[in-house]
């Protein structure tokens, strides 16, 4: 399945080519005391879901690590991180289940090596006063115009609604980039999005209720993901890569204002949205980075039921173009259970 290039990989190589500059696409250096830059992609604009990698980078948790990080750069979508490191234009990039599984129907081999957030993000949400009432239960959507963008928040919202046993009965609509405004102007009745969208209304001052596709459909969030290229040639790099993150992610989780603090640092701009990035972190340290995955196997460990669940979704959509087996897109090989960041991370945290 991940044998030689294809046209479509050799076309994406050279656009890839043209987009290296991303983060310096930096050629590491032989190990032995030496520093070793990498380059890590973001699956979107730096937000408060990144707190634990600009974390890591300010208490040099990286550096102790022997690794340098020139930038942590901005990503186009996890799609587009997902490719990215598939074709070994950047070492990390942070990306989604979903992407990963896509990236490997068109043979790129980008392959998860820890998972962030061990709950997928999608929700169903409304705010009661256009909802007319709380929202609690799928059932209620029954009647309703439910709106989202494209993708596969709408992949995962129409599945949930299927299982559920209301789709037929929703009104769906293509709310593009404006979901939330057209959720709290009136013009739809229930969004499909992120929880970080919830966290956006809510600074906006609306009440929102909130159902979580995961708890019907599991998946994963947030994963880190590696090509062949580094994990060929230098597994040590992968290694020590996420020893440092799960250390900046205990860090953050016991001083999340001090963390908030080191990213807005690093992105003056977010300064002004300091509170909404700081309860985008404490929403999502509390509510998706734990599981009884990380309770018995330590941070970053990946199950193969979230990758067979989101498989099966994807497969019932239009998205993937190629015979894919879930469990060769994941490895926990490179979780070091040696380091008490990694293997006592449930222990460590507070929630």
């Amino acid at each position: 399945m991940r044998g030689g290039a294809t046209g479509r990989r050799a076309f994406l190589a050279g656009v890839g080519a043209a987009a290296c500059g991303l983060a310096g696409c930096s050629a590491r250096l032989e190990a032995g005391g030496e520093t070793t830059p990498v380059s890590l992609l973001l699956n979107w604009q730096p937000g408060g879901l990144h707190v634990p990698y600009y974390a890591a980078e300010s208490e040099g948790f990286y550096g102790d690590e022997g690794i340098e990080i020139a930038e942590i750069e901005a990503g186009q979508g996890s799609d587009f991180s997902a490719t990215q490191v598939g074709l070994d234009n950047v070492e990390f990039a942070i990306t989604s289940s979903d992407q990963i599984l896509n990236a490997a129907a068109e043979e790129l081999a980008s392959t998860c090596v820890a998972v962030v957030m061990q709950r997928g993000p999608v929700q169903v949400f409304a705010t009661p006063e256009q909802f007319g009432e709380e929202l609690t239960d799928a059932d209620q959507l029954a009647g309703r115009t439910l709106g989202s963008g494209p993708g596969m928040v709408r992949q995962m919202t129409e599945s949930y609604l299927e299982v559920e046993g209301v789709r037929e009965e929703v009104e769906y609509v293509d709310s593009g980039m404006d979901t939330v405004q057209q959720l709290l102007t009136g013009e739809i009745d229930a969004a499909g999005g992120v929880f970080s969208d919830v966290v956006d209304a809510r600074h906006q001052d609306y009440e929102i209720d909130a159902l979580s596709v995961a708890d019907v459909i599991p998946s994963y969030g947030h994963v880190i993901a590696v090509g062949d290229e580094i994990r060929e040639e230098d597994p040590e790099t992968v290694e020590r890569f996420l020893r440092a993150t799960a250390r900046g992610a205990v860090w953050a989780n016991e001083n999340p204002e001090e963390a908030t603090d080191a990213l807005a640092d690093a992105v003056e701009e977010l300064a002004e949205t300091w509170e909404n990035q700081r309860d985008k972190w404490e929403e999502m340290r509390t509510g998706f980075m734990l599981s009884s995955t990380v309770e018995e196997q330590g941070w970053g460990a990946s199950e193969p039921e979230p990758w067979e669940s989101v498989h099966e979704t994807l497969a019932g959509g239009e998205f993937e173009e190629g015979d894919v087996d879930p469990d060769d897109v994941w490895t926990n090989e490179y979780l070091d259970t040696d380091s008490e960041y990694v293997a006592e991370y449930a222990e460590r945290v507070e929630t």
